[in-house]
């Protein structure tokens, strides 16, 4: 945030309705459509068969036969999200079907229109983003059951099996774990100016208690994703065509641009929750990194970006927890710092695990009976960062933030 731009009674009261988010689900969209209208049944027929048809090299044979339809019959921004998902979904897997060897320099007109008219509706990118993957691809098995892992099912999934299935609903729990989070935020930002201390110190521990139920819940990528089948399979169908050296030049989206187009893959930087979080406490990134970060918030539905934006706007905290010299209160926005200092350092181990000593293994001893790993982005996040500098960078600059008693 920056130092106060506008008086907080002109802001009051903040709420969640206006930006898509949701006081039980956060950024998660609320009840997912797992079905289009009959219009669309090639659109549904192809995701329910992506697995199968990507696994048989049959997807880019599908693809081509599917008829060109247009968005103007969904109804809903349910339907709409649901459509983004499915057609992001069908693009990832007509471009990697593959893997790196000659992915395709166009895709087809009758995936590309659809694609580009629903993404332009929306707002979103015309490629798979975090919202898609992980916000809006997840279900109820028993709808009356709770969001937890053993009644939580994908609506579209990639090659992968069970570690799929894990890597997606491990990141919509995470996102759930962030809930209190959120909540506590719009607590601090309703708190009144000055804001009441003891308000704003409940919401303060309030937001830490979350962050570090983030951490934990991060931890069960552990139970559900094998290091060996995220880098060696699921992966490639994250990578975008941006900072790409198998995509160098992009893709080409017929009937939209004769030009290639370069997107980024999906990345955890396209997730709003910890965007807010640095915003909130007045965590200011390196040029580099706030340059990418910022690029990310692109790839957010327009509504949250607005919610980021929104509270940069509003009076700083840190400047506020400066100026008071309330003992209490500069103690808990410090643990809330270090706390998120920690959940950046255990993504480091996640990521470490899962994409660093994966590569090692796959270059010494291969990977048994898995298909050979990209080698494109071997050094690279799928957003295309150079992710372990990136990450690093972030974590050390979350800790600088911590006030000295110097401060």
């Amino acid at each position: 945030m920056e130092p106060q731009r506008e008086d907080m009674k002109t802001a009051l009261p903040w709420s969640l309705g206006k930006y898509h988010i949701s006081e039980d689900c956060g950024f998660l969209l609320p009840n997912p459509l797992k079905e289009l209208p009959e219009h669309y049944r090639p659109w549904m027929d192809i995701a329910r068969k992506l697995v199968h048809l990507i696994e048989s090299h049959q997807l880019r044979a599908h693809v081509n036969k599917m008829p060109l339809l247009s968005c103007e019959f969904l109804r809903s921004y349910r339907e709409q999200r649901l459509a983004h998902l499915l057609l992001s979904c069908i693009t990832m897997g007509y471009v990697w079907q593959e893997g790196e060897v000659q992915p395709p320099e166009v895709l087809p007109r009758n995936l590309a229109l659809p694609f580009v008219e629903v993404s332009s509706i929306l707002g979103l990118p015309p490629i798979l983003v975090h919202s898609d993957l992980v916000l809006t691809n997840w279900t109820k098995r028993n709808p009356e059951g709770p969001l937890e892992m053993r009644n939580l099912e994908t609506i579209v999934s990639f090659p992968g099996g069970e570690s799929l299935r894990g890597f997606v609903l491990v990141t919509a729990l995470v996102e759930k774990a962030a809930v209190p989070g959120i909540m506590a935020l719009i607590q601090a930002l309703n708190a009144g100016s000055p804001p009441h201390h003891d308000t704003l110190l409940q919401a303060l521990q309030r937001l830490r208690r979350s962050i570090q139920d983030m951490t934990r819940t991060l931890g069960q990528m552990h139970d559900y994703v094998d290091p060996d089948i995220f880098y060696a399979v699921i992966r490639i169908f994250l990578s975008g065509w941006k900072d790409n050296p198998a995509m160098p030049a992009g893709l080409i989206y017929d009937g939209v641009s004769r030009e290639p187009l370069q997107y980024s893959g999906g990345s955890a930087a396209q997730s709003t929750v910890l965007h807010a979080f640095d915003e909130f406490l007045g965590v200011h990134h390196s040029q580099e990194n706030a340059d990418f970060l910022c690029r990310m918030r692109d790839y957010m539905p327009p509504s949250h970006k607005t919610f980021l934006e929104d509270i940069r706007s509003a009076p700083s905290l840190r400047d506020y927890i400066l100026s008071s010299g309330h003992g209490p209160l500069r103690t808990a926005y410090n643990q809330c710092l270090e706390a998120l200092a920690d959940l950046r350092s255990y993504h480091i181990t996640i990521v470490t695990k899962y994409f660093v000593t994966a590569a090692n293994k796959a270059k010494r001893t291969g990977l048994n009976h898995l298909p050979e790993p990209p080698r494109a982005l071997e050094d690279r996040g799928t957003g295309g960062t150079a992710v372990m500098s990136f990450l690093k960078s972030v974590r050390n600059r979350t800790l600088e933030m911590v006030l000295q008693p110097s401060d």
